[in-house]
Parts: C-alpha cells; structure tokens; sequence
C-alpha cells in the first residue's frame, strides 16, 4: 500500500479547538450543535476558519486556516468563536472547553448522525459512548516525509509536558477522579487511539495501515487516532495528546511549544544528528504519571532513565529553544507556557473553585464558562506581556 503525504509548507502550523455548548444558567450540556451549524453554514462557506460537528451532539469544532505563525491561526480560531457566538448568545447557551465537563452523564448525549460516528458507537459499545471528552489537536507542517517518523518518536518525549500543561479533566461524571487529566486515560480505550506504535520509517507506517485495513479494523488513516500522528491529507504531524483548553492564551502557549519541538527536531535531522527517543515502556509511564499529577509530575526524560519535574524539565526547553520560538515569530506565544507552569492548569483551577465552593460542580462549570468569555483575549494577553 502507498500512502502519499501532502506537501506542505515547513513548521506552518493548523489548530482544532472542541467546544462544549452549555445552557447558561444551568451549566448542562445541550445538544445544540446541528442547528447552530446549520445557522452558520452560509456565513463560514468562505472563510479561512471552519465550524463543524464532532461526535456528540454537544460540541462543536473550531479549525483554524493554514497559518505562517501561532498568532495567525489563533486569530482565525478566535473569529471562529465570535461567529459562533453570533448564535448562541441569542439561544442562551454558552461556550467552554475542559478535557472532561464536571458533572454530564453520558447516557444524557446525542451522538450526531452521521454514519461513521454510529459505525463507532455500535463497534465500541459503552466505552465509545463514554467518549465524553474535548480535546485540541495541534498540526504542524512537515516538508519531508522521512522526517516524519523520527520527528515523532523524538516529540513523544514532550507528550507528557503538552499534556501535564493543557490538564483541565480531574472530574468525570460529578466525581473528582484523582487525576488531572482523566480524559488521557479514558480516550486511550478506543481501537485504535493512545500512544503510537514505535515504526521507524513511512514505509513500516504504509504497512501498520494496510494490515489495519486489511483486517477491517480501521478505513484509512484518518481512523489512527494516536495521541501523535502523521496527517497524510495534510503534510503534517498532528499532535492529539492535550485536554481541551480553557483559554485562548493558554491554547497559543501550546501550539508555540508544539511548533518550536517540531522544527527544532527538523533542524537536527536537516543537520544530520540522530533524534532522542525513549522506551515505550518509559513513554507509556510518562503519559500515566502526567494524566495522574499533571505539572507536578516527575517524568523520565532519557534512555537510561534519568527523572526530571515536568516544570523543571520544560524551563530548561524553553530556555534551549527560545532563539527557534523568536525566528518562528511565536516567542510571546511560548512566553505563555510560564503563565501556566506558575499559576496553574486548568485542572488545578477547577479543583480550587470546587473546594471554595464546597464541592460544588455546578460552580466549576460557571467557572469555565467565565474563563472562555471574559478571559483575556491573546491580543491581550501578549500585550500584557509586554509591561
């Protein structure tokens, strides 16, 4: 089998934000999203951005337009958002992002009809009608399809700081899970999704897809649902690992870190130098000990196993890849990562508003839905920065 991996512009970078549609008042989720993408459908036809459905009948999509920077496709996901709300402002319903919402059931959710979401359903039964999870997926161009590989089994080392720093999912189902990000675990339940296979060449990934196929696992490649993909359709690798962010700023910070680790792996290898890659087994730890400790995490960060803090480790990266972050015009964006590692993550914000409020989760959803429409616009978040 031959798979063709589109050409596509170096270190450009595309982003997907899930949306959650809440009532206002009551903070449960409502299965809005056909009508509000139906009222849209006319007005986005032609924009860079696009507007679309996702599994459950409670979300929406947001997909930035190929962008040169960060900033240019975060502007496009945040005129995304603003057309979105020219809707549902008028129904009453309001927007947030989390991995997980605090208090929904999942018997309580429409899945939308479409045929490969029911396809899913019936082949994954009550853990695919679980999948009550919101997600962001970062895409980064690549310009060379040998690259791919060694690209990603090198950014697999990273997952855990993307994942420990976009944690925002400690409750599932009205109860408070222990984790920071539950999401991480409870999606890697689906066929075909969690940590990627080890290959080491497009070739082995041409062959991972025919046996899939072949065995009737998976259509095509848009099913490897891999916490880090290639994306064919596209020329890119696809980073899937984060929780649904709960702001704009914190969403730039990790598509600057996501875009700096690619091209900086892309230089190595434009160099000649062999990339860094761990264990699986070392991975597979990494990725447990950031869903259950988000950026308190110790992760082992090398083959032979040396343990590092995840802020500790990430302060060290941004200080090594801060020239990269400046020549690719993100380095405000990037700035951000330190907002997040000083005052917190979402899920660590979630748990806080929950103790004040008793225990709460009806709090935590107000909370949420203040952070994504009164939190500070990236314009002014990175002006902020400037002061």
């Amino acid at each position: 089998m031959t798979v063709p991996f589109a050409p596509s512009a170096r270190s450009t970078v595309g982003i997907e934000w899930e949306i959650m549609l809440a009532d206002g008042e009551t903070g449960a989720l409502v299965p809005h999203a056909p009508g509000i993408l139906s009222a849209l459908a006319e007005e986005t036809a032609h924009e860079r951005f696009s507007v679309t459905g996702e599994l459950l009948t409670n979300t929406v999509e947001v997909t930035s337009g190929v962008g040169d920077t960060v900033a240019t496709a975060v502007d496009d996901i945040a005129d995304a958002i603003a057309a979105v709300r020219r809707v549902t402002d008028g129904l009453g319903v309001e927007l947030l992002c989390a991995g997980s919402h605090p208090f929904a059931q999942w018997y309580e959710q429409g899945v939308t009809d479409k045929t490969r979401y029911h396809k899913l359903i019936e082949r994954t039964q009550w853990w695919g009608r679980n999948m009550m999870i919101w997600g962001i997926h970062v895409h980064v161009g690549v310009d060379d399809v040998q690259k791919v590989f060694p690209i990603m089994n090198a950014l697999a080392m990273y997952l855990p700081h993307l994942q420990a720093l976009s944690a925002s999912s400690p409750f599932w189902a009205g109860e408070r899970t222990g984790y920071a990000s539950n999401r991480a675990l409870v999606f890697q339940q689906l066929p075909t999704a969690g940590l990627p296979w080890p290959l080491q060449s497009w070739a082995e990934f041409e062959g991972y897809l025919d046996d899939m196929q072949r065995t009737g696992v998976m259509a095509d490649a848009t099913e490897v649902r891999w916490d880090i993909r290639p994306a064919p359709r596209w020329g890119t690798i696809e980073v899937r690992a984060c929780d649904g962010m709960s702001t704009l700023p914190e969403l730039a910070a990790v598509a600057a870190l996501t875009q700096v680790l690619v091209e900086h792996f892309s230089r190595e290898l434009d160099e000649g130098a062999t990339l860094p890659s761990l264990q699986p087994w070392y991975l597979r730890e990494n990725k447990w000990r950031a869903a259950r400790y988000g950026l308190d995490a110790r992760v082992i960060v090398d083959a032979i196993g040396t343990q590092r803090s995840v802020r500790d480790h990430l302060a060290e990266t941004m200080e090594d890849l801060a020239d990269i972050a400046i020549e690719l015009k993100c380095s405000r964006e990037f700035a951000g990562l330190q907002t997040i590692t000083t005052q917190g993550a979402s899920y660590a914000r979630q748990t806080m508003v929950a103790d004040a409020s008793e225990g709460d989760l009806r709090a935590v959803v107000q909370h949420l839905i203040g952070e994504f429409r009164e939190g500070p616009t990236l314009r002014a978040h990175l002006a902020a920065l400037r002061h």
